[in-house]
């Protein structure tokens, strides 16, 4: 199977079959191309890029009528305004309160690029994420804004309490980045390059090896063959040397 590629009226050839038994050929290449870069992709996560931890609080909230009393209506809206609840939580409001209690030296957008809000339609429960270079910071930060969050959704949305349902963790292992995750994308990335480069070198060499490129870059008809011996053709450079 042969596909052709035109450019500038000049027509060349690219044999398929020959491209796939190429990179057949130089498949221990590419593979150790992509071992390395993989490898080096690990060590670079390692080295250069800092670990985040990633610490979670969850809270209900719940607009009830009566202290006591709890009707599926009830249930039914507060389940539809937890996606209101998770714009008040990352209100300027919110985090600007937050930065101000715990004296953090950062900005609102930067703060808000730390908080995650996780809601659920089928559930009233709000799962709040922070992420931190440091997981004691990660969890403070957690706890700071759900209970400045449950202040502010009280004031706005005017209802009975906002329930902690878990306080934020301090987290072990970190978040990102994963190991794994970038040693499998540098390995890829390598198989990839070292592929395109085994093929762009095919493309790009001219150099006539058999017959069949006399044909198909020059346009002629081969009358003949001379068989060439790298016996005689060592022989012959002694025998050039000894004259010298």
């Amino acid at each position: 199977m042969e596909n052709q590629v035109t450019n500038n009226n000049d027509e060349i050839e690219i044999d398929l079959g020959e491209v796939f038994h190429l990179v057949i050929s130089k498949l221990g290449v590419i593979i150790l191309s992509g071992i390395l870069l993989g490898v080096l992709s690990i060590i670079g996560t390692m080295l250069f890029i800092t670990p985040k931890y990633e610490s979670t609080t969850k809270i209900m909230v719940l607009n009830k009528q009566d202290n006591n009393t709890l009707t599926s209506a009830d249930m039914q809206t507060s389940t539809q305004l937890t996606k209101d609840y998770a714009e008040l939580i990352q209100s300027r409001t919110v985090l600007e309160g937050v930065i101000a209690q715990l004296n953090l030296d950062m900005t609102y957008k930067e703060m808000l690029n730390k908080v995650s809000v996780e809601t659920s339609s089928d559930s009233r429960i709000v799962s709040i994420s922070v992420t931190d270079e440091d997981p004691y910071t990660a969890s403070e930060i957690a706890n700071a804004v759900r209970d400045m969050a449950a202040e502010h959704i009280q004031s706005v949305m005017d209802i009975e309490a906002v329930n902690v349902v878990d306080t934020a963790n301090i987290p072990n292992e970190k978040a990102s980045p994963s190991l794994a995750k970038n040693g499998v994308i540098g390995g890829l990335l390598g198989v990839i390059i070292a592929m395109a480069a085994v093929i762009i070198i095919y493309l790009t060499n001219d150099t006539i090896k058999v017959e069949e490129d006399v044909e198909r870059y020059l346009g002629l008809s081969v009358l003949g063959s001379i068989p060439f011996s790298e016996k005689e053709s060592r022989s012959k450079k002694k025998k050039s040397r000894k004259r010298r």
